[in-house]
């Protein structure tokens, strides 16, 4: 079964879901991904805003437009060579931080979807993503400007930890450069790994 079958059917059975009752209950739908399944580059932010939520896709908007433009900017076409993806597949009510246990009940759907994908880089976006894929409590501040190893059969990738775009758009130019920053850390990686 090809990657994007594999994909559907846990869709559905993310649709399905009802463990979080405030979620299930609020959604408009759940929101899995956008970009392609077979890219090595996988985006991961913490879940769906209002946006999202309406438009069934992963980071658009200010976020997502911000986003595309970080993506371009490292010489990349976000549609065919990266991939994006949340935590939670609900939005939380005004866009409000998931918690502990939200989090918790969809890891398992988010673990699947990243072993079905199995990207080689994987660049978290915010504290939520970074400490539940990295099992960390760090905040994203402490978590970022190096590499870190993913390991869970069959993915085996390097992880980058930055500030999410709707921070850099709340917090201006200064968090921009930081996450350009963060992003290089990985195109360097990246290059000099090219060469072997």
């Amino acid at each position: 079964m090809d990657r994007r079958k594999m994909l559907k059917v846990l869709h559905e059975k993310v649709a399905a879901c009802k463990k979080c009752p405030e979620l299930a209950e609020s959604r408009t739908q759940t929101v899995m991904d956008s970009g392609n399944p077979s890219a090595e580059i996988c985006f991961v932010a913490e879940a769906p805003g209002r946006n999202e939520d309406v438009e069934g896709e992963v980071l658009v908007g200010k976020a997502g437009r911000l986003l595309t433009n970080i993506i371009k900017a490292a010489g990349w076409d976000r549609q065919t060579q990266t991939y994006l993806m949340n935590i939670l597949k609900c939005r939380p009510p005004q866009n409000r931080t998931p918690t502990v246990e939200e989090c918790q009940n969809c890891l398992p759907f988010f673990k699947l979807q990243l072993r079905i994908v199995n990207p080689k880089y994987i660049i978290c976006l915010g504290n939520v993503a970074a400490q539940n894929l990295l099992n960390r409590e760090d905040n994203i501040s402490s978590l970022r400007g190096q590499l870190y190893d993913y390991e869970d059969d069959p993915v085996k990738a390097k992880v980058l930890c930055t500030y999410h775009p709707s921070f850099a758009l709340r917090q201006g130019d200064s968090a921009k450069e930081q996450i350009w920053d963060d992003m290089q850390i990985l195109l360097d990686y990246m290059e000099k790994n090219s060469k072997l």
